[in-house]
């Protein structure tokens, strides 16, 4: 499932983002990569341990929290701390599929289950560098707007096609889901999406409501991995 998460970050929070990444110190994106990662990744990133990251990375993380779309559809247990690339002409992160598990700076480790990508510069601003995702036979092309994120499984093939004019600004993490099964992750959040729907237009104690929002708890503490 690919899902658009809007105005995950208001227009100030992108706007602080941005004047402090124009201000970072940024290394060669292989640095960070595996040795088959390496051999197509072409860009910067911003070091983990940066100030930088870590501030914008509890900004994002802040923001992430009471976003109820992406939770619903995530149900996060946890999440890898944001990362930052910069895609400059002629730059490209070429067809890969994300590490299965990632080390958090405890070192406790977390099995990848969804990506997700939030972009920081408006799409006009650049050219290319489209965030591609591979699924069976076919292929998506996705730009957001500046503040909106991409959420996706991290078992998917993808890239970011090379970037010909501008620069390219995002943060990039992935997360462990309470839900392991993808299939029963879409489920839950179909239904928790229909139950959201259907408590604004029906009395809030409608008896249906109720029943569904039970039906709902029983299926997470059912299929839960925590």
């Amino acid at each position: 499932m690919l899902l658009h998460v809007p105005r995950v970050l208001n227009a100030q929070q992108v706007a602080t983002c941005r004047q402090l990444l124009e201000q970072a110190h940024w290394v060669d994106g292989r640095h960070s990569a595996g040795p088959a990662s390496a051999r197509v990744k072409n860009n910067l990133q911003l070091p983990a341990d940066s100030a930088e990251a870590q501030q914008l990375g509890q900004t994002i993380l802040s923001a992430l929290e009471s976003n109820a779309l992406f939770l619903s559809a995530a149900l996060p247990r946890r999440v890898l701390p944001p990362r930052f690339n910069c895609h400059k002409p002629g730059q490209a992160y070429g067809l890969h599929v994300d590490n299965a598990v990632q080390r958090l700076a405890d070192g406790e480790l977390l099995r990848s289950d969804l990506s997700a990508t939030l972009f920081l510069t408006p799409p006009e601003e650049y050219q290319g560098g489209e965030l591609e995702i591979v699924a069976g036979l076919a292929s998506n092309r996705i730009k957001l707007a500046a503040g909106d994120l991409l959420l996706y499984p991290a078992t998917s093939l993808h890239q970011v096609c090379p970037v010909t004019q501008g620069k390219r600004l995002c943060a990039f993490f992935w997360l462990q889901s309470m839900v392991r099964d993808a299939e029963q992750r879409r489920l839950l959040f179909e239904l928790d999406q229909n139950i959201q729907q259907l408590s604004r237009e029906l009395n809030k104690d409608h008896a249906s409501l109720l029943q569904l929002r039970g039906l709902y708890s029983n299926l997470v503490r059912r299929w839960a991995d925590i």
